[in-house]
């Protein structure tokens, strides 16, 4: 969307984040975000300039993408799915180049970013030696820190829901 947005190829878009639950909870951050214009690496917020569209229209249209594939395809999203799976082991197999970060699921467990533990949550990574860790020290504005609390609040609730089911069974 953000490569549409601005005439580039997807190539020149880098280090978006999408934080949290795979559901319409999902953040997707691009406060860190690097664009490719003129040879020149710019931040997307300074490249768009347009915050109204990046705070809106950007954040549901990518929250709503799995039920928009659903609706659009009249069939599961299994395909994208896979895609994300294939670019995950892309990653994994080969590394993040230097300077970039990929988002991924991972177990929250000491990440520097108030996200309690215990919680498969998307993340930024940078992947070296077919090991992630976690990008530290970005800063977190309020708008993103609400949107990071949400979404974690809603993958503990799915948490305590599925530890009720299977203490009842």
């Amino acid at each position: 969307m953000i490569a549409l947005k601005l005439g580039v190829t997807a190539d020149d878009v880098k280090n978006v984040i999408i934080w949290g639950n795979h559901s319409s909870t999902q953040y997707p951050d691009v406060n860190h975000a690097k664009v490719k214009l003129q040879g020149k690496e710019v931040g997307v917020y300074e490249a768009l300039k347009d915050d109204s569209w990046l705070k809106g229209e950007f954040i549901t249209t990518v929250q709503q993408r799995g039920a928009a594939v659903i609706k659009a395809r009249k069939l599961s999203s299994a395909m994208s799915a896979a895609k994300a799976i294939s670019d995950h082991i892309r990653d994994i197999w080969f590394g993040t180049p230097e300077g970039e970060f990929v988002s991924m699921g991972v177990i929250s467990d000491g990440n520097s970013y108030g996200i309690p533990d215990d919680l498969l949550y998307s993340f930024p990574v940078v992947i070296k030696n077919k090991t992630w860790k976690f990008v530290e020290g970005l800063p977190i504005n309020d708008f993103s820190r609400e949107k990071m609390d949400l979404t974690a609040k809603e993958l503990a609730e799915e948490k305590e829901t599925a530890f009720e089911f299977l203490s009842s069974a």
